[in-house]
């Protein structure tokens, strides 16, 4: 297949900002930084974009209404989030690459890789109508990420439609089987409820790059842009809702060289949006830069 010009995303992020930083992990790891050490998070960006990613996503993960309520202060909520638009907003200027977008984020609103603990149908739409109210004039696009459930993402697709900007639903899905999400949805299934609600593009992440592979031909499947950013974990499922990720062990076999190996993979299906997530690191998405159209 002949496959058009890919766009590099960004990596992860909390994993990166938990190598640069002196506090201890804690459940809000990635918006505690966002309070204590800012600058951490904007030379991130900065490194991810000096790098090749021309996609960054503005680091409000953790920032959901419902985990600030179990882990940190609900009052916080539109402070990280106005940090983070910021903390993204300095990386780009301070790049001077104005061809560099910022992503809003959606992510999952209670855990990663646990649907059975995502809200309600209503409370899901509320959460995200939300986030996207305080990010939505300072973003290019948004990206509803590691969603494990297609109620959850269809929420986040709905709130994040709205607001007129183009909408990328990201899907996580299983380690052992790439065509099934973590909730054992169908991928396919997922896909078309996601493209008939709106979004713009499909992608997998944070998710074995093994799984990953076997998800591109499904989304291939679809007529929207597609891609996959995975993470580097041995095992991401065993991070229960409220840990943190000092627990899991990454994969020491996964060198830049490694990961763009699969992603030229994925690339060789059609896939024009690829970058990194959790342990995927600036490095590799030079890797991703050299490596791939």
């Amino acid at each position: 297949m002949t496959n058009k010009h890919c766009v590099i995303l960004d990596g992860g992020m909390g994993q990166e900002l938990r190598r640069r930083s002196r506090q201890p992990v804690s459940p809000l790891w990635s918006a505690q930084v966002m309070l204590n050490e800012p600058e951490l998070v904007v030379a991130a960006h900065r490194d991810f974009i000096d790098a090749g990613a021309k996609v960054i996503t503005v680091n409000s993960y953790a920032a959901t209404p419902q985990r600030l309520a179990r882990d940190g202060e609900e009052s916080w909520f539109e402070s990280l989030h106005t940090a983070a638009l910021e903390a993204a907003h300095q990386a780009r200027e301070q790049s001077g690459a104005d061809d560099v977008r910022i992503a809003g984020c959606l992510p999952p609103l209670v855990a990663s890789y646990h649907p059975d603990v995502v809200p309600d149908d209503a409370t899901c739409l509320a959460s995200y109508q939300r986030i996207v109210a305080m990010q939505a004039e300072r973003v290019d696009l948004f990206i509803a990420e590691t969603l494990s459930l297609q109620r959850e993402a269809l929420a986040a697709a709905q709130a994040a439609i709205a607001s007129e900007l183009p909408v990328w639903i990201a899907y996580t899905v299983s380690d052992d089987n790439g065509g099934q999400l973590r909730s054992g949805e169908s991928l396919a299934d997922a896909a078309e409820a996601a493209q008939a609600a709106g979004a713009n593009a499909l992608l997998v992440n944070c998710s074995a790059p093994e799984a990953i592979s076997t998800a591109m031909p499904i989304l291939a499947q679809r007529t929207l842009p597609f891609g996959g950013y995975g993470n580097g974990f041995q095992a991401a499922a065993n991070l229960k809702p409220g840990g943190t990720v000092e627990g899991l062990a990454a994969r020491e076999e996964l060198t830049p060289e490694a990961y763009a190996a699969y992603a030229k993979n994925w690339a060789a299906t059609g896939a024009t949006l690829i970058g990194g997530c959790c342990e995927i690191g600036p490095e590799h998405i030079q890797s991703l830069r050299t490596s791939l159209p």
